[in-house]
């Protein structure tokens, strides 16, 4: 065995364990992070579930015969709410009407003949009989298909009790107020889920990466004693800020196209190989952000990114090595990876009002939103988020400007007492 490793490795280990800046973000933020995720995760399942057991369903019954009805008391000794509607002719205008008129989002209608088809499908199984099932696609959480497939899971259970495949249903998703007939909810709800990952992915690189190299920057500076010299150059001290901001910005760009260029490939490979019922296309149905969109978009992340990299700089300059630096600037990941993973699964405007206001406050929050709020066409969430992130990056700003104006940026230390001991304090032979 190498001699003396094992001192030197306990030695090493109380060094690391004893500084505050590695401590908190190795140990105590995932500690404290992944029981918040999983408690936002755990309340987004269940109250997608009570969602769908609580919807209200408008069946509208335009068969009036016995298998009609006895479909509808199966529905209700299910306890499954429904506000039952007879002889009335379904069109776009009337589904959307009804749709409001009730404060629902599913329609499921049993057209005329439904009896007459089951009976008929006992002498002869190819004759089948079908309902036609409309539900309002919202947004772009991951229980927006809920709906359908508890409609499809109440229709066999309703098979499991008459006859085997006598009924099947015909879908339509109604989509920013327009019917779009034989698509299903709940592909397109998967599809969209697929495809507000990316952006979510790429705000994570983002974010992460580029704190990390702006707080790298600031510290070898210090570290290496050439913050002094920089200072003393005849040159705005603002333009030194700006040029580690805007130098970060471009690396970790580069870095996240690579990525994401990857990314896209192995989607693309995944959807070749997918069924041809998956293979729809989300720009046909209004489901693809419109170039006001995706200039919305930008405006929320570039925000985002220059509100992080000035909290970083900030950081960092109270950081007396690249180590603590780098330790110091993992502080704001929960306030990234947090809402990130979240609201990849969730849709902001079913969460409680405390929730929302929670997440709208945490600045990286809002270029995830606003890509889901492009998508469905809302340019006022993504707006209104741009507004306010940029208030806080101005702040944020304010504040890394005047730490630049001083002479602080040379001296400015952050130290916790009590859990670190300081390297002077101990004895020569123990170092």
């Amino acid at each position: 065995m190498l001699k003396g490793f094992g001192t030197f490795l306990l030695k090493e280990l109380k060094e690391l364990v004893r500084d505050p800046k590695i401590l908190l973000p190795m140990i105590v933020i995932p500690l404290v992070m992944f029981p918040v995720l999983g408690a936002v995760m755990g309340y987004a399942v269940q109250t997608a579930q009570e969602q769908a057991i609580k919807a209200k369903l408008i069946v509208v019954n335009n068969d009036g015969g016995g298998w009609s009805n006895s479909f509808v008391s199966f529905l209700k000794r299910l306890n499954v709410t429904i506000y039952v509607v007879n002889n009335t002719k379904l069109d776009d205008k009337k589904v959307l009407e009804l749709l409001s008129q009730h404060n629902a989002t599913q329609i499921l209608e049993i057209p005329k003949g439904f009896s007459e088809n089951v009976t008929a499908h006992f002498s002869n199984p190819a004759v089948k009989a079908s309902l036609r099932f409309y539900s309002v696609l919202a947004g772009t959480s991951i229980f927006e298909g809920t709906g359908s497939s508890v409609i499809d899971v109440l229709i066999n259970q309703f098979n499991r009790a008459v006859a085997p495949d006598v009924v099947y249903s015909e879908k339509a998703a109604v989509i920013k107020g327009e019917i779009k007939y034989g698509v299903d909810p709940a592909v397109v709800s998967g599809l969209l889920m697929s495809q507000s990952i990316a952006l979510p992915l790429t705000v994570l690189i983002l974010l992460s990466y580029a704190p990390q190299i702006a707080a790298a920057s600031m510290a070898i500076e210090k570290e290496e004693k050439t913050l002094e010299t920089l200072l003393t150059l005849p040159m705005d001290r603002l333009a030194i800020l700006w040029g580690k901001l805007s130098s970060s910005i471009i690396v970790a760009a580069v870095g996240a196209v690579a990525y994401m260029a990857g990314y896209s490939y192995m989607f693309s490979s995944i959807m070749a190989g997918a069924p041809a019922s998956l293979n729809l296309d989300l720009a046909s149905l209004g489901l693809v952000p419109s170039a006001w969109g995706y200039l919305l978009l930008g405006l929320s992340l570039f925000v985002a990114m220059i509100s992080a990299l000035a909290l970083a700089v900030i950081l960092s300059a109270f950081a007396e090595d690249v180590r603590s630096a780098q330790s110091l600037v993992s502080n704001i990941y929960p306030l990234v990876f947090v809402p990130s993973i979240a609201l990849i699964y969730l849709d902001i405007n079913t969460l409680p009002f405390a929730l929302k206001l929670v997440l709208f406050a945490i600045p990286f929050s809002h270029p995830v939103i606003a890509s889901k709020a492009v998508v469905m066409g809302d340019y006022w969430t993504a707006g209104l988020g741009i507004v306010y992130v940029s208030a806080f990056t101005l702040v944020v700003m304010y504040v890394a400007s005047k730490l630049f104006a001083t002479e602080k940026i040379l001296t400015a230390k952050l130290k916790i007492k009590g859990l670190k001991t300081r390297r002077s304090e101990k004895p020569a032979e123990e170092i």
